[in-house]
């Protein structure tokens, strides 16, 4: 089976920056899309960020653009999230996950097939 590992979580003031990362186990891992999604209590999972096969092309939510950075590292499995100027409102549990559906960065949480465990960011005002 696949295995999504994230790390890099964890509690910062508004105005701080983080860094999570995502380590894919399996073969061929890295043809997938990948992404991020966030999920705050009582809330609907919703899109951050994506990135294409290719790496060629980026995706963002309208909330976290010209904040967020996604990037990958397709010889190591692993893609990152950089979170720059974090505010209070982007507290929730950060969800890796990857997709063989398709080869853009869909914004859709069915077309993915794989997830990692979730880590926790907390941003105090």
């Amino acid at each position: 089976q696949v295995q999504l590992v994230e790390s890099g979580g964890g509690l910062v003031q508004a105005g701080g920056s983080l860094r999570l990362a995502c380590a894919a186990s399996g073969r061929t891992f890295s043809r997938y899309t990948e992404g991020w999604f966030r999920q705050a209590p009582g809330k609907e999972r919703e899109f951050v960020s994506a990135i294409s096969r290719s790496g060629g092309s980026t995706y963002y939510a309208d909330s976290v653009k010209g904040r967020f950075t996604i990037s990958r590292d397709n010889a190591k499995n692993t893609w990152y999230l950089q979170m720059n100027s974090l505010k209070p409102e982007d507290t929730a549990v950060y969800y890796c996950a990857a997709s063989s559906k398709v080869t853009y960065g869909s914004r859709i949480v069915a077309q993915y097939d794989y997830w990692g465990q979730g880590t926790q960011v907390t941003v105090s005002s």
